[in-house]
């Protein structure tokens, strides 16, 4: 793998490919970094937010040197303090509608001064007490990678200003929660998402975007984002899908 965070990669232009998993995936986690994959989103928004199996997927992913971020619920500090500790270099936070959202999601995940995460070095990341305090400290601040979801009508209007908030790294559009969430006096979805990506680009953060194909990725890349992910999921399924057409 690159050395660097995965903060700094993204930051210096580099395309990163990364895998969402929903846990228990310790295997896919290491078929994943095997294959080459940059780095690994773990989904504990729709999928369990078992911390210990948590931890357990950010060891694997660490014992070939490939950075784990994690999806928390809406609203979750708690969950953001605890991926943190156990080593996530990075927090993806969903439903970002307004500014004091995103707000919330970078005080959640940075340390003092910037944020108001409680501070511990005796964790997984704090190499159990063995790293001086105001090096990890300093480390985190540069590097903690914090992604703020839009996936609403109310949070496109408001993409300018979450775009501009200090500490936001980037923005990730959740097309699934914008359809569902979006109606008839509403903008189109591919309108809104065009909107989304202007903000993101004018505002010169880190775009993400989640796509279930080789094809979709190229065109992420293409467009603009820093980082993509795959649905893994859902390429997994069309793939299965596919091996059964031999009975058919």
């Amino acid at each position: 793998m690159t050395s660097g965070s995965l903060r700094a990669r993204a930051e210096s232009g580099e395309r990163l490919l990364g895998v969402l998993v929903r846990i228990p995936a310790e295997e896919l986690v290491e078929m994943a970094a095997v294959a080459g994959f940059d780095f690994v989103l773990v989904d504990c928004e729709h999928g369990p937010a078992d911390v210990v199996a948590l931890r357990q997927h950010i060891a694997v992913a660490a014992i070939h040197r490939v950075p784990v971020v994690v999806r928390v619920g809406e609203n979750d500090p708690g969950m953001i303090l605890r991926a943190l500790d156990q080593g996530a270099e990075g927090i993806v936070g969903p439903h970002v509608d307004n500014a004091a959202d995103a707000e919330a999601l970078v005080a959640a995940a940075h340390y003092p001064p910037i944020g108001t995460r409680g501070f511990a070095t005796y964790s997984r990341a704090g190499r159990f007490g063995e790293t001086d305090p105001t090096g990890h400290r300093d480390w985190y601040h540069a590097n903690t990678l914090v992604i703020g979801m839009i996936e609403s009508p109310a949070a496109v209007a408001e993409a300018d200003a979450i775009v501009a908030t200090s500490g936001l790294d980037g923005v990730m559009i959740g097309p699934a929660d914008l359809a569902a969430s979006s109606g008839t006096h509403d903008l189109p979805v591919a309108e809104a998402i065009k909107c989304v990506n202007t903000a993101i680009s004018s505002g010169g953060v880190l775009r993400m975007d989640i796509v279930s194909s080789v094809e979709a990725a190229n065109a992420a890349f293409e467009q603009g984002a820093q980082l993509v992910v795959y649905n893994l999921a859902a390429s997994l399924m069309t793939h299965l899908i596919g091996l059964l057409t031999p009975r058919n």
